[in-house]
């Protein structure tokens, strides 16, 4: 077990475990900023419809992911590129977008249904928007790993200590 957790800590210290617990931490973070607004527009009946409250939560998520995706998971900084950046984000963000809807529709049918408090029914839609972040996790690090690929090389070498770059790690740093 000890030796499973060490080359897990080890492989957590590489480029791509980096990479994936970047990518992972702004997941979390924006599933928890989508869920926040859909429980604050739905729960507090400002949105009454289980569905433009999911698509509107997730809506408001997906400008907080694409900037911490691009910047943070994958290192870009600058001008956003619209064909090769952009465009292909915000289509599977809307691909993710449509799967949430078709499970706050199942919730809604649930919901309407059933004649459960609106706080349960608030926890339903929010379970069904969770579970389709997780589902679309997967798909989204290998699609967002090939959108924001840069010169793999130049990304490891980022990555490297002065030691490991063959530098003098005493010598002071010229930017």
């Amino acid at each position: 077990m000890k030796q499973r957790f060490d080359q897990a800590l080890a492989w957590s210290k590489t480029h791509q475990g980096k990479k994936f617990i970047r990518f992972t931490s702004v997941s979390v973070i924006s599933t928890v900023v989508s869920n926040v607004v859909l429980i604050l527009v739905y729960g507090l009946k400002i949105i009454p419809n289980e569905v433009y409250a999911t698509v509107f939560g997730n809506l408001v998520a997906t400008v907080p992911s694409y900037n911490l995706n691009r910047k943070w998971t994958w290192g870009k900084t600058g001008k956003s590129h619209f064909r090769k950046e952009i465009v292909p984000f915000w289509c599977m963000s809307f691909i993710g977008i449509a799967f949430s809807t078709i499970l706050a529709n199942v919730a809604k049918h649930m919901i309407h249904s059933h004649h459960w408090p609106h706080l349960f029914n608030t926890a339903l839609v929010t379970f069904a928007n969770v579970m389709s972040f997780v589902i679309f996790w997967f798909l989204k690090m290998w699609v967002f790993n090939r959108i924001f690929k840069v010169d793999e090389l130049a990304e490891v070498d980022h990555h490297l200590s002065r030691e490991e770059a063959g530098l003098d790690p005493y010598e002071p740093e010229t930017n």
